[in-house]
């Protein structure tokens, strides 16, 4: 089984990263196939409202690292979303991946019950808004999620003594892990709820 990272801060190796690789070496541990994506540098354009994925549930914007990203996320079976907190919530760069990633797999409902965590490394304030928009993306897919951190540092390295931040870090790490095995141990007896296509409806007509 395997679990992705998504880094979403412009740094590929910063305080995003090293809270990555805490989550990593937890789940390690129970042998999980582990993999980060950055997404932060701002390479991947947003959603252009164009609903084509409405129909096919895939985005129709031409974009080959989207492609790939997408691909691996829809693989995976657990995803761990980290970011710092800009002004009190997502970065821009991570918020348009996640926006067109989500939308594309919404109809389809591609992402329900895979298992879901998050975190938000700041300075000083902001972690709870950040955390609340990330696990906004995981309750609208109907995923499982199983924790947050939020995790105080500034310079690179500092998240490293946040000692509390890091030991949340490893207890979601360590949910997911069981869950994760937990949906692997039943799959053969416990067969899933099944999946009832959405109904949009507009209030305003």
């Amino acid at each position: 089984m395997k679990i992705i990272g998504i880094n979403g801060s412009p740094k590929a190796d910063g305080n995003t990263f090293l809270t990555i690789n805490a989550f990593f070496e937890e789940v390690s541990k129970d042998g999980f196939e582990t993999e980060i994506l950055h997404v932060g540098h701002g390479q991947i354009p947003g959603c252009a409202a164009c609903m084509a994925c409405e129909a096919t549930g895939e985005c129709a914007i031409t974009h080959e690292l989207f492609k790939q990203y997408s691909g691996k996320i829809m693989e995976a079976d657990g995803i761990f979303l980290a970011v710092p907190a800009y002004f009190g919530t997502i970065p821009g760069q991570m918020k348009s991946f996640l926006d067109r990633f989500f939308f594309q797999c919404f109809q389809t409902g591609r992402m329900r019950h895979k298992v879901g965590a998050a975190a938000a490394i700041l300075r000083r304030s902001g972690g709870l808004t950040t955390i609340d928009d990330l696990n906004k993306f995981f309750l609208a897919s109907n995923m499982i999620m199983v924790g947050h951190s939020i995790i105080h540092g500034t310079a690179p390295g500092e998240v490293l003594q946040d000692y509390e931040g890091l030991a949340a870090v490893r207890r979601i790490a360590r949910n997911m892990a069981w869950i994760l095995k937990m949906k692997e141990a039943t799959k053969q007896t416990i067969e899933p709820p099944q999946y009832e296509q959405r109904q949009f409806m507009n209030f305003i007509r």
